[in-house]
């Protein structure tokens, strides 16, 4: 299979058609040219043993039996001819067989103007084709599709998972196939969306894969090869091959991987049925033929070149002479297709088109494969039919030596030499990295098999003919892929590196530490994000292999969690994210979805989200929290002492805005209203240090009003007898404090308002006519009728801001800003100086506005008092005053005292004593 990098122009089946039309009858694309012989195999359904169930015991086994899906299921691959017998996937008519290559069977390159095609792109394709980026729009569902199909897992098989998610991309990659076909070529987002196609047919067939090999290596773990027994003495050929696919685990999971690697051939054999008709003769070589025939009738053919005079299959070899220019391109041709039939496991087909073609006798070399087996052996009252080839041993030799033979054509040779396991001649038509790991291992098989055969004694005499290096050779997984990294194939060397290809060749390996280690450098050194299904894959099998219980290095899978949930969040795939945090450790987990839900905004998307967590299992409190704390603490600055200016507030910026709205994340949840009261404590005395009156009002309002009779509620409805905790206590005292406070602020701000709207007195002009008089005489009664309301008004105002001033200076049970409990379980020495310097903030404050409340109002002699207020150790005010601020309090009661002087009482506002 193909990148998109390697492919180049390759991109659309009409491309690929164009290109061919251009090279006339020159040989196939490189997809077809590319692939191998295929050798028929032992059915592995056959092998597969109804398991029992293991019980899971105290020591916490995993019961493996859950997970298989049904029971006594083999891999997904059918059968076709091979080791164990000659039955195909397909049941095919001897005399039209094309017509029954369907599209699955032929893969997504059908042709694309057929009228189920067109009737398939929906609206929707149409409008994903408008996207800038169309192979990420259509793919964007696979995020959740994934995840739908995990939470399933309860109800299904881990391998039916599997399935799925191998679905899942098949779907998407006949959507992508679409897309692609109907994209104007040369336009660069339409490359971009073939770079989506590969990846996910790449993930499509790792699936695969990974469902194969690892049920198999599940059941081996079991112990079910323990039950196997070694074929008797006796045995014929099939039935030794047969054990030793039951007995050994190798040889058997070697086989799915050539079983793998052959569907995937399959399906990328592209239009080859359209190129079958051309083959369809009564003879072969029948051009050769007809110049033959007219020679000997001495009829002129304007052909003088020496030919061969014989037409049967050795002559062109023995007599050394050529064929006519039209056959031999056809034999070529032939021959290249054959072995890309056999490259997809499809022998069978192979030997229909040597039939259609005239070529039976190559038909019949191809049928020498199978194993010999005799079921009359040990008796038996029916005579059953014999299976097999009793001298495979001598074709056997044949292929190798025809493969040897450099006189052949390089695809014929290599027919011969997969069917011989001849390595050394198969390599050379192998152009991808899929056909060499396929070269590779269907020798692999071949070799352990013909090892088997010459141990029991069924091969002898000529097997020795081969060579000795065949026959002994220790073929292992490892081995296969040193000799691949050594190759000097430059094409397979840069494929060997590409990600997918190395997820592979780990998963084959069974090396989950080696592809976690993969995975590590790929996060680490990649300059540019890796593609985000790309790490939709990563992050999935990781959560496959710990559902299987096999994964080990905990830090690789928080990384590639991690770098997951980021681009979660780049998509916007708020739904998703707070079921992978859930597989994090618990305290980096909550600040994960801490961190994501910092940048949420909306109020619905805001409760949506924390459903999601509370769904997934996460500690919303612990998360919550977390976002408020994280906001909280963005503010580096220290509280600074109040300046002598005469404003009161400053501006609300948008960082004040961020800190007052996070207080939502708190209130969702009536449980956390106690440690709402504790956050928004801390940002309000921010605040207040900053004289931010009105952002600390708006944090206030967010706090339902019914919050602290809650936290009583909720504590009583525990059970508990005694009070509240100590933390949850001072958080109401300073919440408390906090109210008088602002309260005290407010009542300021409207009689500052009130006071400086006094009503203007009416002035009447030196020279006023009777007119004017009369105006200003009904002016001035106007003028007395508003004063009197403005001067109640004031009075009023005046009365409820000394109240609650005072509420403030003179705070129950130590005062303002003082906590009350000190049995906490956890000093927070942080709070305890915040509050100390808002007392020394905040208090002198109070008393300059108390003072100019009663100042110009008139009461200078409780203007006086305040002195008396302030040194009282019962309250210790004095001790929140700096000296300066005592020095310019001391100035504004010399001037009441003043004022009291001119009214003819004594400097404290008493009548003189005469």
């Amino acid at each position: 299979m193909l990148s998109p990098v390697i492919r180049d122009v390759e991109v659309t089946r009409s491309a690929r058609r164009h290109t061919l039309r251009q090279k006339g009858h020159a040989s196939a694309n490189e997809t077809s040219s590319s692939v191998t012989p295929g050798k028929g195999r032992l059915s592995l359904r056959s092998l597969r043993q109804p398991l029992t169930p293991v019980t899971g015991s105290a020591g916490g086994l995993f019961d493996f039996s859950e997970i298989m899906g049904t029971s006594g299921r083999s891999p997904r691959f059918v059968q076709t001819p091979g080791l164990g017998g000659s039955s195909s996937v397909f049941n095919l008519d001897e005399n039209d067989w094309t017509t029954t290559l369907t599209p699955q069977h032929l893969g997504s390159f059908c042709p694309t103007d057929s009228p189920s095609f067109t009737e398939d792109m929906t609206t929707t394709t149409a409008f994903i084709l408008k996207e800038d980026d169309p192979g990420e729009a259509a793919s964007v569902k696979l995020f959740p599709e994934f995840l739908m199909m995990f939470l399933k897992l309860s109800s299904t098989s881990l391998f039916d998972l599997v399935d799925e998610y191998e679905n899942a991309c098949r779907n998407q990659v006949t959507l992508l196939k679409k897309i692609v076909t109907r994209a104007t070529p040369g336009q660069q987002k339409f490359s971009k969306t073939a770079s989506v196609l590969w990846l996910l047919q790449q993930e499509m067939v790792t699936w695969r894969l990974i469902a194969s090999l690892y049920r198999d290596r599940i059941q081996s773990a079991l112990g079910e090869e323990s039950m196997f027994e070694v074929a008797p003495p006796n045995a014929t050929e099939k039935i030794i091959m047969e054990k030793l696919f039951q007995r050994d685990s190798t040889v058997r999971q070697s086989q799915l991987v050539v079983d793998w690697l052959e569907d995937i051939a399959k399906d990328d054999i592209g239009d080859f049925a359209e190129k079958i008709e051309f083959y369809a003769k009564s003879v072969y070589w029948d051009n050769t033929l007809h110049t033959l025939k007219q020679r000997r009738m001495n009829a002129f053919t304007g052909f003088s070149r020496p030919l061969v005079s014989e037409l049967d299959p050795d002559a062109p070899i023995r007599q050394k002479m050529p064929l006519m220019d039209l056959d031999r391109e056809d034999d070529n041709r032939l021959l290249k297709y054959l072995f890309t039939l056999i490259r997809a496991g499809m022998t069978d087909e192979a030997q229909r088109l040597c039939k259609r073609c005239g070529q039976a006798w190559r038909a019949a070399t191809l049928e020498g494969w199978k194993l010999y087996h005799d079921p009359n052996i040990n008796g038996g009252s029916e005579l059953k039919p014999v299976e097999g080839n009793p001298n495979r041993c001598i074709w056997k030799v044949c292929c190798w030596r025809m493969a040897e033979d450099e006189q052949f054509n390089r695809y014929e040779r290599a027919i011969y030499a997969a069917l011989s396991g001849n390595l050394k001649q198969l390599l050379p038509v192998c152009d991808t990295w899929e056909d060499a790991v396929w070269s590779y291992f269907r020798v692999m098989v071949d070799t352990l098999v013909e090892q088997e055969m010459w141990a029991s004694g069924a091969s002898m005499g000529e097997l020795e003919k081969l060579p000795r290096e065949y026959l002994e050779a220790n073929w292992t997984f490892e081995k296969v892929f040193d000799e691949l990294k050594a190759t000097d194939r430059k094409r397979i060397l840069e494929e060997n590196q590409e990600h997918y290809h190395v997820v592979q060749r780990c998963i084959i390996l069974g090396d989950i530490d080696g592809l976690l280690d993969e995975f590590s450098e790929w996060l680490a050194r990649s300059q540019s994000p890796l593609p985000a299904h790309l790490l939709r894959f990563m992050t999935h099998v990781m959560l496959f292999f710990q559902s299987l219980g096999l994964q080990s290095k905990e830090d690789v899978t928080i990384e590639v969690l991690k770098k997951y949930i980021q681009l979660l969040i780049c998509e916007n795939q708020s739904s998703l994210i707070a079921f992978y945090v859930s597989h994090l450790p618990q305290d980096l987990g909550i600040h994960q979805y801490a961190a994501f839900l910092e940048a949420v905004t909306e109020l619905d998307e805001r409760k949506h989200c924390l459903k999601m967590a509370k769904d997934a299992g996460l500690n919303v409190a612990a998360v919550t929290k977390t976002v408020v704390e994280n906001i909280r603490k963005r503010d580096v600055g220290t509280f600074t002492h109040h300046d002598l200016s005469p404003s009161l507030d400053s501006v609300t910026t948008e960082e004040d805005r961020m800190k007052i709205d996070v207080i939502d994340w708190l209130v969702f949840d009536p449980t956390q209203r106690a440690e709402a009261l504790k956050q928004s404590n801390a940002i309000m005395r921010k605040f207040l240090a900053s004289k931010k009156h009105e952002a600390a009002k708006e944090i206030f309002k967010k706090i339902p009003q019914d919050s602290i009779a809650v936290i009583y509620k909720q504590w009583e409805e525990q059970g508990m007898d005694s009070s509240l905790p100590a933390e949850d206590d001072n958080a109401i005292r300073e919440h408390l404090c906090i109210r008088a406070y602002l309260d005290a602020h407010e009542s300021f701000n409207e009689w500052f308002k009130h006071m400086n709207s006094k009503p203007q007195k009416p002035s009447l002009p030196a020279q006023a006519g009777f007119k004017e008089k009369v105006a200003h005489e009904h002016k001035e009664k106007k003028y007395e009728v508003d004063y009197d309301i403005w001067k109640g008004h004031l009075d009023a105002l005046t009365a409820e801001v000394k109240e609650r001033i005072y509420n403030v200076l003179l705070f129950i049970d130590g005062g303002w800003m003082v906590d009350v409990r000190e049995d906490l379980e956890e000093d927070d020495h942080e709070r305890s100086l915040q509050m100390i310097s808002l007392r020394k903030l905040c208090l002198p404050t109070m008393c300059f506005l108390l003072h100019t409340v009663l100042h110009n109002t008139e009461q200078y002699q409780e203007c006086l008092r305040l002195a008396d207020l302030i040194s009282s150790e019962q309250h210790c005010l004095y001790k929140a005053f700096s000296k300066e601020e005592l020095r310019k309090l001391l100035c504004k009661l010399r001037e009441s005292s003043l004022l009291l002087l001119d009214q003819d009482l004594d400097p404290l506002g008493y009548e003189l004593q005469s």
